[in-house]
């Protein structure tokens, strides 16, 4: 029995419920000074609203996420049709407005959209681009890409709601965390008695934010646009993923976030979501070799995996450039964190990207033990068990991109680039060590051949 399309009206309907919910809960944290969990209280409440309008609507609640389907759309992609852009934008806009006007009510006074203190247009507004672009992208990889909306993955909305974690943040100590043009025009006209205008710049940030995701998305799959998959694609989506995993990471830090590892570890999970089925998303040199060294992996040869090394790690420089232009030439070092020594970085290092490795091998590789949907949160998990267990040694970076880049931007400050060296030694052991301990207890996945030889 065919099911019937949702009307016009329960679409709009369901765009207005879902972003009016989404500013009401913005506000409400932002005036209730929840800054340690606002982020998870903002997030959560798209996600569940995702998950129950997604199949009425498409769950857009965000005019830039609208546009940069129409964009795809417009490109040969999947997406939707301008009208449709303008019907859904118009309605997230009164919805933002009228969600403002009710927080203002229960609270009794407004905040203003403005960059914080220390902080100007351009660091704001290149925060709001930056994580809408890494918002709408994500939203066309899990939600809209072909291969995604057939096989109806059940991890999108978590995926979604997961981006604003990871910028609440790093990126909403620089801007508020809008990237949303509906919450940014709400947040300004309802503080609009002590001046109005800051809109107009975020809104377009945000957009051009939504343009470039469909660019790049374009880039990352031109099967979805009537072209052929290549090993570009693969590259770009190891740079993409580790851009914005390290970018995570120094924007955190540098805002001293009591929340950064789960903000890291959800930036990581967003992007293993979104391109995890284009490239594999290592994200990790690490990951790399373990995934090379357990000989799973016959996609992996020597060439590409040093090519995505290489775009790991050009990945990792760029944002490290980023996050240090972001924060005016501020960066931070690589080495024991004080009161920590030199042999409990070793360990710390060394066991927990252990784990990481591990578990990606255990969860994304494996025939017995693999993950379908919940890999990348398994993935991203073992980012918030390391982070939080041992940041206070070593900073828990677990990844030789991650220090690479930040030892790179710390050379301006005149930081010593060898930790970086110590730092990736370190990991790329624990990723070796993963591959051999993962032969041995996923003997099961290997061919009779090579199991003889293994027990040999």
């Amino acid at each position: 029995m065919a099911v019937s399309a949702p009307s016009l009206t329960a679409k709009l309907v369901s765009e207005f419920v879902g972003t009016f919910l989404l500013v009401l809960t913005v506000g409400c944290n932002v005036l209730g000074s929840t800054s340690t969990w606002g982020g998870v209280s903002i997030a959560f409440v798209l996600m569940v609203s995702i998950y129950a309008m997604g199949a009425i609507s498409g769950a857009n609640f965000n005019p830039a996420v609208s546009v940069t389907l129409g964009i795809s759309k417009s490109m040969g992609g999947p997406g939707l049709d301008w009208k449709t852009v303008g019907q859904y934008s118009a309605v997230q806009t009164l919805a933002g407005i009228s969600a403002a006007v009710c927080y203002c009510l229960l609270y009794g006074r407004s905040f203003n959209l403005t960059p914080s203190e220390g902080f100007g247009w351009l660091n704001a507004g290149l925060c709001e681009t930056l994580y809408t672009f890494v918002l709408t992208f994500v939203v066309l990889n899990v939600a809209a890409a072909r291969k995604n909306a057939i096989e109806r993955n059940e991890y999108y909305g978590m995926a979604i709601g997961l981006v604003i974690i990871a910028g609440a943040y790093g990126a909403g100590a620089v801007s508020g965390g809008c990237f949303n043009p509906a919450v940014a025009l709400a947040v300004d006209v309802s503080s609009a008695a002590r001046g109005f205008g800051w809109c107009v710049p975020y809104v377009l940030f945000e957009l051009a934010g939504a343009a470039a995701a469909s660019a790049l998305f374009k880039l990352v799959r031109p099967e979805d646009f009537g072209g052929e998959r290549s090993g570009q694609a693969e590259l770009l989506s190891e740079f993409l993923g580790t851009f914005v995993l390290v970018l995570t990471v120094g924007l955190n830090v540098l805002a001293k976030s009591p929340a950064g590892a789960l903000s890291i570890a959800a930036a990581l999970t967003a992007m293993i979501y979104a391109v995890g089925d284009v490239s594999g998303a290592h994200f990790n040199p690490a990951v790399t070799l373990a995934i090379f060294a357990s000989g799973r992996s016959a996609q992996l040869t020597p060439v590409k995996a040093s090519m995505y090394v290489a775009a790991q790690i050009c990945g990792g420089i760029v944002a490290a450039a980023m996050y240090t232009f972001i924060y005016v030439g501020q960066a931070f070092p690589l080495g024991p964190v004080a009161g920590s020594t030199w042999s409990q970085v070793v360990v710390a290092e060394a066991i927990f990207t252990f784990l990481l490795s591990f578990v990606v091998l255990c969860v994304a590789v494996s025939s017995r033990t693999k993950s379908s949907q919940m890999f990348g949160l398994l993935i991203g998990s073992c980012v918030t068990v390391g982070g939080f267990a041992i940041g206070g040694i070593s900073g828990g970076s677990l990844n030789p991109a991650v220090s690479v880049g930040i030892a790179s931007a710390n050379l301006l400050n005149g930081g010593l680039f060898y930790t970086a060296l110590i730092y990736s030694a370190l990991e790329l052991t624990g990723g070796a060590i993963a591959a051999g301990v993962f032969r041995l207890t996923h003997d099961v996945d290997l061919d009779s051949a090579e199991k003889e030889k293994l027990v040999a």
